[in-house]
């Protein structure tokens, strides 16, 4: 065959297509700034453990040569988009671990129901499913996959009645 594009298969036409964002060639999903900004007003993050000095979403952040799963992270209101390739169960753990130690974990992840990583630990946090699939970074195209927020909390949280508020 002279031209890939000639394959009457359309096997290499579609890979031609494929997005860096839609195959393994890597693990990293930029959050989407809407959703950060949504989140951080509710938990006003201080510390982003899996970022690059580029994609920082908070002032005090962690990139691969610092290695968010070697810091101690139990003192901090944290947003984590993880990457999500073999490794991701251990993000998770070192999250649902920091919230033990008195964290609050705010993780954008992949709804991985069928993973053994979701039900160990993704199911001991407050679950929110996102609608529809999001778009990361500058990507035109949506995930291939649904997306939750799972949210872990220190032991000491305690959700609590709120006072009435006065027709005055």
């Amino acid at each position: 065959m002279k031209n890939p594009s000639d394959d009457p298969s359309g096997k290499d036409r579609n890979n031609r297509r494929k997005s860096v964002h839609f195959s393994s060639q890597t693990d990293e999903w930029a959050t989407p700034r809407w959703l950060f900004a949504s989140l951080s007003a509710e938990f006003d993050f201080d510390l982003d453990p899996c970022s690059t000095h580029e994609n920082c979403l908070c002032a005090n952040h962690y990139t691969k040569t610092e290695d968010g799963l070697r810091q101690n992270w139990s003192d901090a209101v944290v947003f984590m988009n993880p990457p999500y390739g073999r490794r991701i169960g251990m993000w998770i753990r070192k999250a649902y671990d920091s919230a033990q130690q008195g964290a609050t974990v705010v993780c954008l992840i992949p709804a991985r129901c069928d993973t053994v990583w979701w039900h160990r630990y993704a199911m001991k946090g407050e679950i929110r499913l996102l609608k529809g699939r999001l778009k990361f970074g500058d990507s035109k195209n949506s995930a291939p996959f649904p997306s939750a927020i799972v949210i872990f909390r220190p032991p000491s949280f305690s959700l609590r009645a709120m006072e009435p508020i006065s027709a005055d």
